[in-house]
């Protein structure tokens, strides 16, 4: 920590599993970093450290100019890597080359390697000029450290951190407000309780998880309900229509602070992470550490979950169905 260290990223709401996780780093490090450039948050981080920039606008040049020289930045975004942005990149590594400062690229994104085989050409070239000016990588998974040096064939320093953070135990004890409270008074009274977490749109499966819990409701005669945690950074409306239709069972909840969402698990029988590709996958952590059996996509972190393939609703069925009536130790 002998030079200026940045943190660059997402801080909630928000609430993905990327602006949790940096939240977090920023608690329990923010006696020895020097500030976060954050592109999404809230009053609750407006303090003298956190400096909110508008990405899309270049907000982040004034940033780099005024604090970025010889600093270290430790970057949780997108924007530079894992989706590399035709204008913002290329500012990015012309700013790092005048200002002399160090990029820590911090990757969370399990689905990086199978979302790469479909780039363009143009991204492609932008994706590698990116690697080549990494100064060290540090990644969420032995997987993506093998793809980075084997595949994509960077020489760089690749550091493997799962990023299991121990969870705060004010998160666990934390209550909800009254608001959720009564939002969430109607889940509760069901006889089995099924969450899962995400967005609205087709990626992460919440229409594969409503049709599952309504055939087991009509296999079963149980009056199961389910609750979805929308994390609201994206949304197809007619999807969501799609997915609530006609289920007076399903509650949705939207940006729950993450120090809510444990009393909700506590409340639930059983866990669904639906989602295609998994990147960080915080709330499958969340979940076993309330002790929820979890159901989830062959996809990122797998042990000791009950796993199906993505869209195949019978076998997501099965697997909840056994989550809810038999939940292994």
């Amino acid at each position: 920590m002998s030079r200026k260290v940045i943190l660059l990223g997402p801080l909630p709401p928000p609430f993905g599993g990327v602006s949790v996780y940096l939240s977090f780093l920023f608690e329990h490090l923010k006696e020895r970093v020097s500030a976060v450039w954050a592109y999404y948050g809230d009053e609750a981080y407006a303090r003298e450290d956190v400096r909110f920039f508008r990405h899309r606008r270049l907000g982040i040049v004034p940033l780099l100019v005024r604090e970025g020289r010889g600093a270290r930045v430790l970057d949780a975004t997108h924007f530079h890597f894992e989706h590399p942005n035709p204008l913002l990149l290329p500012v990015w590594l012309a700013s790092k080359r005048l200002l002399g400062f160090e990029w820590y690229k911090n990757v969370l994104d399990g689905s990086l390697p199978a979302r790469y085989q479909t780039f363009t050409p143009t991204r492609r070239l932008l994706f590698r000029r990116a690697a080549e000016a990494v100064d060290e990588f540090v990644v969420v998974g032995e997987e993506l450290r093998r793809w980075l040096r084997e595949e994509i064939k960077v020489r760089q320093p690749i550091t493997v951190i799962p990023c299991l953070l121990p969870i705060p135990r004010r998160h666990l004890e934390a209550p909800l407000d009254a608001g959720t409270e009564a939002a969430l008074a109607p889940f509760a009274r069901r006889a089995k309780r099924v969450c899962a977490v995400g967005v609205f749109i087709h990626e992460y499966g919440f229409a594969h998880v409503a049709e599952a819990v309504e055939r087991l409701r009509a296999e079963t005669g149980e009056d199961i309900g389910l609750v979805l945690l929308d994390g609201t950074f994206a949304r197809d409306e007619e999807y969501r229509a799609r997915v609530l239709g006609g289920r007076e069972w399903i509650t949705v909840l939207e940006n729950v602070p993450n120090t809510g969402v444990y009393r909700i698990l506590e409340r639930s029988d059983a866990f669904v992470r639906a989602v295609v590709r998994e990147g960080y996958g915080i709330s499958r952590v969340e979940a076993t550490w309330c002790g929820l059996p979890v159901v989830a996509t062959r996809a990122g972190e797998t042990r000791g979950l009950l796993l199906y393939d993505f869209g195949d609703v019978p076998a997501l069925t099965l697997q909840l169905k056994t989550a809810l009536f038999a939940p292994p130790l």
